[in-house]
This record gives structure tokens, sequence and C-alpha cells, in this order.
């Protein structure tokens, strides 16, 4: 299948080729190798800016497929932390229309509004309760979709899951285990450089 032909019909296409499209785009637009430094500080020999993927139309329409396939059944919204998983909540929520599921996105601000209501929390109130899943770009030590659960669990909701579009393996997993929260990952950072060094 060419390019073309996989992207007139990612609307349709299977988990492997969706798979497949998004892991293409991360290794080609996202992953570069260099000396970094992270948000948390640390240093690293490689870098991902899943925003390449994610702002991407075909990344956002591969992506947004793919997650919205691991929600549970009783999923009322997903939310996660801008600004990394702001195209991430509006790709899902506008894939959730077209299955005729509809669920809003919720978007969590770092700092609360500065006028107004001074929420944390943009988008649609939800019911007391309401379960709502968390999205995350990359996952390095796991404390940002840490904060997203925080402020949600804090509104009322209840948060049991994160999904993330890539794990970078350094704690996050833990991190969420030991805080009895369920976690996915679309892409093993692993799983990433093994396709890189495959085309490079």
């Amino acid at each position: 299948m060419n390019t073309e032909q996989t992207h007139s019909s990612l609307a349709t296409a299977n988990t492997d080729t969706l798979r497949q499209v998004l892991l293409d785009l991360i290794v080609k637009d996202a992953y570069v190798e260099g000396d970094f430094t992270l948000s948390s500080g640390a240093k690293s020999s490689y870098y991902i800016n899943c925003k390449q993927v994610t702002l991407n139309a075909i990344g956002a329409l591969a992506l947004g497929r793919l997650l919205w396939q691991k929600l549970p059944q009783d999923t009322s919204a997903v939310a996660g932390l801008t600004l990394g998983a702001d195209p991430m909540v509006s790709a899902v929520s506008v894939v959730s229309a077209y299955e005729n599921q509809p669920i809003p996105a919720l978007i969590i601000r770092k700092q609360p509004k500065g006028h107004g209501t001074k929420a944390y929390i943009e988008g649609p109130s939800l019911a007391e309760g309401a379960k709502v899943i968390v999205l995350e770009d990359v996952v390095t030590t796991g404390g940002s979709a840490l904060t997203a659960v925080e402020r949600l669990q804090a509104a009322g909701y209840e948060v049991t899951q994160i999904l993330a579009l890539v794990d970078r393996e350094q704690g996050g997993k833990e991190l969420y285990k030991s805080q009895g929260i369920v976690f996915q990952t679309l892409f093993s950072i692993q799983e990433i450089q093994q396709q890189y060094a495959q085309k490079n």
C-alpha cells in the first residue's frame, strides 16, 4: 500500500495499518538523536517532539482512532495536561463523534485561569464521578499525567487509566502502578528506536 492509499483509507484502516502509519511519522518527524536536556533537567541522547505528529492531520487521525479503540465503554471524557495532550484529546473527541459515541475533550491548565472562574479545567462540565481517561504524548517520569489525574480527581471525576503515545520507560509506568492507575502506551521507546535504526 503506497502512502497516498494509506492516507486516503485511514478512516477505515485496521489497527495494524494505523500503528504503522503513526510509527513511521514518529520516526520521520518526531524522533531525533543527539545531546539534549529534558524538562526534568536530565540529559538524554535522544528527543521526541510528538507535537510534530499529533498536530499533523494524518497523525491526528491515526492517533485518534487508535486511542479511541482503547477507551473503556463507560468513558465520559478524555483529558490531558496542556500543551502536549491538547491535540490528542481533540483528535479522540472528533473520532468519537464519527463513531456516533461523542465524548468531550478536557484540557487541564498548568496554572489556573487568571480571570473569570479561575478554573484549571477547560471543557464541558461533567457529572460528579464521571469516568475520565487521561492522555499524554510522551511519558518519562510520569509527573505531568499524574498532575492531570490529581486535578481531575479534585474536580470530582474518577480517573483510573492513562493512555500515552510514547513511553520513554523511565519510571512513569511504575509511578502510575503505585497510584493504582492502569497505564497503556501505543509505543515503547525501544520500538521507536528499533524502527529508527532500520530506517537509518
